[in-house]
């Protein structure tokens, strides 16, 4: 795969020039203003709480653009899912997490980032949420324009944060958990990463490096997708669901468990009969995991809009809070119109403008095919549920990227390795004295061979060897004429350096809107 090479773009669900979807997006979040103004209920000032509804509505739009394209994106790179389709999916399904799992109560301050004792009064309260918001939203929508997907949680953690220091002073942050949010921008990627590359290694291993992949296929993809059930299982009623009820992580393994095995005895006869008319090649192995990847893209849809839409209408359900009851609290009921912001709001921000990250994460990073993309998906569920066990903090978002890095970065090793042994075949059986069609008889069986053969094939090439081994010069002349990329490095760079700066440009943001809603507060 060329990295470099421009690819013809496919149109989004709602294609047209650039202004009209800005037009769209604006006019849903005036009209979110103007629905929270007639759902307010008990609360005199109608205004400041239709302002804090459209900034919601905003943040709830940035949240669909960029963050979503982690669930869907692996899907649609490997072709398992039209642009349209993922779209379509993954706004039914965040939809549906927010408003049927997203909960009726949240916390008001995201990650116990500020102390909101050390808050003065509801007021001052209201002008830090709102600048925590707008400023994680801006950041937000600059990430999306630069094509840099970020954690949505990071960036309203640094708004808290930088609003409540401009509020209360340095000691009103909880700078433990700050050092554990710094913590998680190598522990999710890393993590990710090398869950992903161990699943696909695996896969190689037990499938597409066996002679006979379709006959392998039959045995081990089953036990896959009966894993992936597991996974998305737990995931799901530990994350997902968690909100409606609350299950220890023995039950919720045990129940995804039930599903798994139910799942597994589903799954094998119908790979039994697919398998029977495919050929036996790696296309063939990679549209088995066709359906899994649809199933794990509407999954994840569903326990991210569960969760994430907590950043969008978290700060809003706080203020809606302090406006009715005039004092700060730890906890606020989340109304349903509030709930409608939130879930609505991601899904028009999906369909308005998440094809751009959606390409990003899909096929700007490396080359995915189905194989690739459901170890990310897989990689995604299994160090949510690791890392939640353990007390980690980590981040969808940085997960699944970096599960994308890791499959690319083991495709650029393997990749190299092969090319090396296929010199050295051509070196030692020339060493040995071998004609050019022997040569190429020996690199026609190494090609066909499976990993033991393959070894074989070296062994006896060594053997046979009558002159030294290659030189050193002649090693490092192979060494570059076998190294490829098959990951884009500006992207790596682009990537991590908007993950390390989220909190702080949130932070920063948020502080300087504080003191400005402070000063217009002040100036009334």
């Amino acid at each position: 795969m060329d990295l470099t090479s421009n690819q013809k773009d496919e149109s989004s669900l709602l294609s047209g020039h650039e202004y009209i979807r800005v037009l769209i997006a604006l006019a849903f979040v005036l009209a979110s203003g103007f629905y929270a103004s007639t759902n307010g209920m008990g609360i005199s000032n109608l205004s400041t709480l239709a302002i804090a509804a459209a900034i919601g509505a905003y943040m709830a739009v940035n949240i669909g653009a960029n963050d979503v394209a982690n669930n869907v994106g692996p899907a649609v790179g490997s072709k398992a899912l039209s642009m349209t389709g993922a779209i379509v999916i993954a706004a039914i399904f965040e939809a549906a997490g927010a408003l049927i799992a997203g909960g009726n109560v949240v916390g008001t301050i995201k990650n116990g980032i500020i102390n909101p004792n050390a808050i003065a009064d509801a007021e001052t309260f209201i002008w830090v949420m709102m600048a925590a918001l707008l400023a994680g939203a801006i950041w937000l929508n600059l990430a999306t324009y630069l094509g840099a997907p970020v954690s949505t949680t990071h960036s309203i953690v640094g708004g808290v944060l930088g609003g409540g220091i401009a509020a209360g002073g340095w000691n009103i942050a909880n700078w433990d958990q700050m050092i554990a949010i710094v913590a998680s921008w190598v522990i999710s990627p890393v993590m990710g990463g090398v869950i992903a590359a161990l699943f696909l290694m695996y896969i190689k291993r037990a499938i597409t490096y066996k002679s006979d992949m379709i006959d392998a296929a039959r045995k081990v993809v089953p036990l896959l997708v009966g894993f992936m059930m597991w996974a998305f299982s737990t995931y799901l009623i530990l994350k997902g669901l968690s909100k409606l009820w609350k299950l220890d992580f023995t039950t919720a393994a045990m129940i995804g468990f039930a599903i798994a095995l139910t799942v597994y005895f589903v799954v094998r006869p119908i790979v039994d009969k697919a398998a029977t008319a495919l050929a036996n090649s790696k296309d063939a192995v990679n549209d088995l995991f066709t359906i899994p990847l649809i199933v794990s893209a509407a999954l994840l849809s569903f326990a991210h809009g569960a969760n994430d839409v907590a950043n969008a209408i978290g700060p809003l359900a706080a203020i809606n809070d302090a406006l009715m009851t005039g004092t700060v609290s730890g906890k606020a009921t989340i109304p349903l119109w509030v709930m409608i912001i939130g879930g609505v709001g991601i899904a028009v921000g999906l369909a308005l403008f998440g094809p751009k990250l959606i390409k990003t994460v899909g096929s700007e990073i490396t080359e995915l095919d189905k194989t690739r993309a459901f170890c990310v998906a897989m990689a995604a569920a299994i160090t949510v549920i690791i890392a939640s066990q353990l007390g980690l903090p980590v981040s969808s978002t940085h997960i699944a990227v970096g599960g994308i890095f890791g499959v690319g970065f083991l495709r650029e090793y393997l990749k190299q390795s092969y090319e090396k042994k296929l010199a050295s075949i051509v070196a030692h059986s020339t060493s040995a004295g071998h004609d050019g069609q022997q040569t190429q008889e020996f690199v026609k069986r190494f090609k066909l061979a499976d990993v033991e053969e393959k070894r074989v094939i070296l062994k006896e090439l060594k053997a046979a060897q009558t002159s030294s081994p290659i030189s050193s010069q002649e090693r490092k002349s192979l060494k570059r004429a076998t190294k490829k990329e098959l990951v884009k490095r500006s992207a790596l760079l682009r990537i991590a350096a908007a993950w390390v700066i989220t909190v702080p440009a949130s932070a920063l943001l948020s502080a300087m809107i504080f003191y400005m809603l402070l000063g217009f507060s002040v100036s009334r």
